[in-house]
């Protein structure tokens, strides 16, 4: 008789961040424009992202959270092109640490309903006003060195 192999969970010690992905909606308007959108909680901008999904891809993840907070649809790059932290504030208060994988989404259209519609609020800023909105350090050095990327010449 064959047993099942154990593994053992790594413990989750709360020193570690836990995992998230988020997509980076771009499109070209009056230069390089961001879409960002509000929290949920508390009305902050942010980009769309959320925890992994069992059978998904970090970057279809990724673009399955921008379709469902924000609407969006385009093409997803398989690469990320950075990382941010922050606190995840849960609904019991308590404040988790969360790393987020970044992946850009370039925009195609934004449908006219979508499964948070009535749960936030969606915005197009240029590059550089974006960065300014978010609260992150690392996410508004992510947005400028990506806006900044996209205006150079080729």
């Amino acid at each position: 008789m064959r047993y099942p192999k154990v593994t053992k969970k790594k413990p989750v010690t709360g020193d570690e961040p836990r995992q998230q992905y988020a997509a980076l909606p771009w499109r070209i308007g009056a230069g390089v424009e961001i879409l960002l959108a509000s929290s949920r909680d508390t009305r902050r901008w942010v980009i769309p992202k959320g925890w992994p999904m069992k059978g998904r891809k970090p970057h279809a993840t990724a673009a399955l959270e921008a379709l469902q907070e924000a609407g969006l649809i385009g093409r997803i790059e398989k690469t990320k092109i950075g990382s941010f932290h922050y606190h995840k504030r849960l609904k019991n208060g308590a404040a988790i640490l969360c790393r987020v994988d970044v992946f850009p989404l370039h925009v195609l259209r934004q449908r006219k309903r979508w499964p948070e519609k009535g749960q936030r609020v969606t915005q197009w800023f240029t590059f550089t006003d974006a960065a300014e909105e978010v609260s992150e350090p690392e996410l508004k050095a992510l947005i400028l060195a990506f806006g900044r990327g996209h205006l150079a010449p080729k």
